[in-house]
């Protein structure tokens, strides 16, 4: 099937987008990678009568890496997050869940802050956001603004941005240094979305795990922060009982539909074992890929 017509047009600034969005926003959409865009061109869930194509635009492709954060810019692309030019836990997480992304054709093309944008419940980059306490900044008629990405998502494909309003990039807090980062993914065949996955990075002072974070991914129909989990771990000797509570903790947070190959209880079950997994390998002071099913 092909798209319905569209009018198409690509600023060559921030500045002329937001005019163009400020005059036509309900009735356009915004092309960055457009990996996501173009499937709902092609079957016709998505009728815009404008294309807005970023790709044009300069300055938006930058990694720029501060003391205490790390700013990715709207047409950052996947594939430069498997090689993202700076070492933390942070970097170490990049570079893990990269590699589960789509396919080496779609990361080379789509971008960090279009899955920010697009908000699919099974995207690894959207529970990256919420659990890391991303910022996303977008420009407006009105200006600028940053929304919490716990405040971003409101919804499967549901978010806090304005028809006339552009993200144009996503902030992200820099981990304290010395911690670990982990991520175990399970999806019924290569090519699928993940049926769950689960992300840690984590610290432990004087054995005691000092600071953590816990994402979920395809839990709900928002990606979720396990933070019930978070609590019982921060302060506690790392145990194996004590991470077995953690995990429990964390599928009892979930709170996943059923589907037709996977059923709620299934998918609750698989995020505890991935988060299990995650904190062993984060607890044993090393940077892990756990891929499952994969």
């Amino acid at each position: 099937m092909k798209p319905v017509q569209f009018d198409y047009v690509a600023p060559a600034s921030v500045d002329e987008a937001v005019a163009v969005l400020a005059q036509r926003g309900p009735e356009s959409r915004v092309l960055a990678g457009g990996q996501s865009l173009l499937i709902e061109l092609r079957y016709r869930t998505a009728r815009p009568a404008l294309l807005v194509d970023l790709n044009r635009v300069p300055g938006l492709s930058e990694i720029a890496v501060a003391d205490n954060s790390v700013h990715l810019g709207a047409l950052v692309r996947h594939a430069q997050l498997e090689r993202p030019g700076f070492d933390d836990p942070l970097a170490d997480l990049f570079r893990l869940v990269a590699p589960y992304v789509a396919h080496p054709p779609i990361r080379a093309r789509g971008t960090f802050a279009g899955s920010i944008a697009w908000a699919h419940p099974a995207a690894e980059w959207c529970a990256l956001a919420t659990a890391m306490g991303a910022e996303i900044e977008l420009r407006g008629p009105a200006g600028m603004r940053s929304v919490p990405a716990d405040a971003w998502f409101r919804g499967a494909f549901a978010t806090a941005c304005a028809p006339d309003e552009l993200v144009t990039g996503v902030r992200l807090p820099r981990p304290p240094a010395g911690a670990t980062a982990a991520f175990a993914e399970h999806r019924r065949t290569h090519a699928s979305f993940a049926l769950a996955a689960a992300m840690v990075v984590l610290r432990l002072t004087g054995g005691r795990v000092g600071w953590v974070r816990i994402g979920l991914v395809n839990a709900a129909d928002v990606p979720l922060r396990a933070i019930e989990a978070e609590r019982v771990l921060t302060g506690e000797l790392p145990s194996p009982e004590l991470l077995a509570e953690a995990a429990a903790r964390a599928a009892a947070e979930a709170d996943p539909a059923d589907e037709p190959h996977t059923p709620a209880a299934y998918r609750r079950h698989a995020l505890g074992v991935l988060v299990r997994r995650c904190l062993a390998r984060a607890v044993g002071n090393g940077t892990h890929d756990l891929a499952s099913g994969s």
